[in-house]
């Protein structure tokens, strides 16, 4: 169980003073001048050592992540890119940083950056996050003129310069390669992988591309010591982690806890339990709209980590947006308002991705309404297999995910649907 003392994000519900003084107050920007003089080296062995793995969904080591990055300039500028883009539906978690804890993001993106050897970082922050890119300006703003950014950024001596840019609303920008191209003044299409962003990417220039939740904690994990961060969670799990619990719970919420936390502790402990009790829980989405759906008797008992999940329950962890249906949910109809979302945000350039997400969502109307075959559920999963693994980036796998989940876990439904659905004809 985390305790208060442990949190990092001090101020998720906005209960204190967002401003630069009120973050001095709670123990941001202490000492971040002698967090840089250990050197760049330091910072990236010190990030390997805790064991954090990004928090936007992939879970990839940061530190290695961070390693990547050129170790000598050849004369071009190296960026620090921080996706703010959160479009992945149920997911809630780095707005409450953006708009009630800012600066620990922005201190996280001086470390994060002089790390990298970049002198600028830009956080693309989604359309929608009108609010949040306010709160998050004014607080930019604030750190330039008490100096902690600038041309001696925070007293370090090292020149740091930190751009807001705010996206127009489209998910596929909250593709790392899509963000770029958008960010770049185009419209956001993923690109072709190599290069990777670590030897080409925005401008052509080295390019680290992370989530707000990942830069935010660095700052605290480099006071407190890789040590403590690996107090938390399983092996290879370790850390705190922000969870966005919604759907069919009594309280829904946002909460920092550790990571490996067993769901049911963390049900009752934060959200008053599921609606209706335990034996009224359906299903459960674990880590964002793209992770596969589980059957609630075995969510029950699951520990939410990245390896728990992906091997025991063939889900994952994803950004850990917790989302929970009750029995009273038609649990067709919910896997298919995702493939409807899937269908419209695809960008178009891969043909599996432009065709198959339609064709998914066309055969899900038929089945939320019992007017397809039975034989049409094998051809719509051979339809997932066919999209999946085969575009450019993960939105095909986002999309045949859900699917895929839905028939594995509740095929008998989809069956006694149809079938119900002909008797009443005949009848």
């Amino acid at each position: 169980m985390l305790q208060d003392s442990d949190r990092i994000f001090t101020n998720i519900y906005g209960m204190h003073d967002r401003s630069l003084k009120g973050a001095e107050r709670r123990g941001h920007w202490d000492g971040t001048d002698k967090i840089l003089q250990n050197g760049r080296d330091w910072i990236i062995d010190q990030m390997k050592a805790s064991g954090l793995r990004g928090r936007g969904g992939a879970g990839f080591p940061t530190g290695i992540k961070w390693s990547f990055m050129p170790k000598e300039s050849d004369g071009r500028p190296a960026f620090l890119v921080v996706n703010a883009d959160e479009s992945e539906p149920g997911t809630c978690k780095d707005r409450e940083i953006m708009r009630h804890d800012p600066h620990t993001l922005i201190e996280g993106c001086l470390i994060a950056s002089f790390a990298i050897g970049a002198h600028a970082c830009y956080i693309y922050i989604r359309g929608e996050y009108i609010r949040e890119r306010e709160a998050l300006q004014n607080a930019i703003d604030e750190a330039y003129e008490a100096g902690k950014l600038g041309p001696n950024a925070a007293g370090s001596g090292w020149a740091f310069d930190l751009y807001l840019h705010h996206g127009a609303g489209a998910y596929i920008c909250g593709e790392e390669t899509a963000l770029l191209e958008s960010l770049e003044g185009r419209k956001g299409m993923p690109r072709m992988r190599p290069p990777f962003p670590a030897g080409t990417g925005l401008y052509g220039c080295p390019t680290t591309v992370n989530n707000v939740e990942s830069i935010a904690v660095v700052p605290t994990i480099l006071r407190r010591g890789p040590e403590w961060f690996t107090t938390f969670g399983r092996p290879n799990n370790a850390g705190t982690k922000i969870f966005g619990i919604s759907g069919h719970v009594n309280n829904p919420c946002v909460v920092e806890e550790s990571m490996s936390i067993p769901f049911e502790e963390l049900i009752e402990k934060h959200c008053g339990g599921i609606r209706g009790g335990w034996d009224n829980l359906l299903a459960v989405i674990p880590g964002g709209s793209s992770t596969p759906c589980v059957r609630g008797e075995f969510m029950r008992d699951a520990v939410m980590d990245y390896d728990y999940l992906k091997t025991e329950l063939k889900s994952g962890f994803g950004t850990a947006a917790v989302i929970v249906m009750d029995k009273q949910t038609d649990i067709v109809k919910a896997i298919w308002r995702l493939s409807k979302f899937y269908k419209h945000e695809s960008c178009g350039q891969c043909s599996p991705c432009r065709e198959g997400t339609g064709w998914m969502m066309r055969v899900m109307e038929r089945l939320v309404t019992g007017q397809a075959e039975i034989e049409e559920i094998d051809m719509l999963l051979d339809v997932t297999k066919q999209v999946e693994g085969h575009t450019i980036c993960g939105l095909g796998d986002a999309a045949a995910w859900p699917i895929q989940s839905l028939i594995r876990n509740f095929r008998d439904e989809i069956e006694d649907r149809i079938k119900g659905r002909k008797r009443y004809a005949v009848s």
